[in-house]
């Protein structure tokens, strides 16, 4: 190879159009090879990804343990549990996730006020990672934005080992005008601290997917905890107004104000 050449044979020395590229998403894009295998950086980077989300997928659900005690506190949280009594049960058993048991629905009809316009329910789902690292920031946001909309606010309470059909449930529990559940979603190899918003107006037992809306990808490198608590509480807004949710209710985000051009 040329002397000038070189340069080029270097593993990490990607040109300027590689870098840009990767710079745009999490996927493993150009990532190299050493023969017919991935170099060995991107092999353990792959593994200690894959532990990440297999962890993030099989730790309980502990208020304390994972927000930690002053936050519970604060925020007078508490947990309860869907019928999958154990994680592998849960995990075998969408449809126990979806309910909740007897002492728990006892204990949410106990401890929360009924006809509220926002009910917040806290889902473990398939990453207790996302819910950790997330909740601190996002709750705070939502219950300032709500106050600052006018709505109100029910009792914040966690579910462990849930399904988003929970919320049928606790639409019929509680009659709110819109429960919001944010649920961990089941993570991949890019994040396993990705958390979703799950909202559906006047939510009952014979509603399906399509009468909920969703706010996906909330972590650092997707949408923020601050953008997501206003689509949040806009979406809360627009489902009371309008008295629907889902499909027949579009979000709307803010206009993109472009450029003049001119010459």
């Amino acid at each position: 190879m040329p002397p000038e050449d070189d340069k080029l044979a270097q593993p990490y020395d990607l040109s300027e159009v590689i870098k840009k590229v990767r710079a745009q998403t999490p996927a493993r894009l150009l990532a190299g090879r050493c023969g017919a295998a991935y170099r060995t950086n991107t092999q353990l980077e792959l593994r200690e990804a894959h532990a990440a989300a297999r962890d993030a997928v099989r730790t309980e659900l502990d208020l304390v343990t994972s927000l930690g005690d002053d936050f519970v506190r604060n925020w007078n949280l508490f947990e309860v549990s869907s019928q999958a009594a154990t994680k592998d049960e849960y995990l075998l058993r969408p449809d126990l996730g979806r309910h909740l048991n007897q002492v728990s629905r006892a204990e949410v009809i106990k401890r929360c006020t009924a006809r509220k316009d926002l009910q917040i329910v806290i889902g473990d789902g398939l990453s207790v990672t996302a819910v950790a690292s997330q909740l601190p920031r996002l709750l705070p946001f939502l219950s300032d934005g709500a106050s600052a909309r006018g709505l109100t606010v029910g009792e914040t309470f966690a579910v462990r080992h849930c399904r988003v059909g929970i919320l049928n449930e606790i639409g019929e529990l509680l009659t709110p005008q819109v429960v919001v559940l944010l649920i961990g979603e089941r993570p991949g190899l890019a994040t396993a601290e990705s958390l979703s918003a799950y909202m559906a107006y006047q939510p009952k037992a014979t509603d399906t997917d399509a009468q909920r809306n969703l706010i996906s990808n909330i972590h650092t490198r997707g949408v923020s905890t601050e953008q997501a608590a206003a689509r949040i509480l806009n979406l809360a807004v627009s489902m009371v107004k309008t008295k629907t949710s889902g499909y027949q209710l579009r979000e709307e985000f803010p206009a993109v104000i472009r450029p003049e051009i001119t010459g």
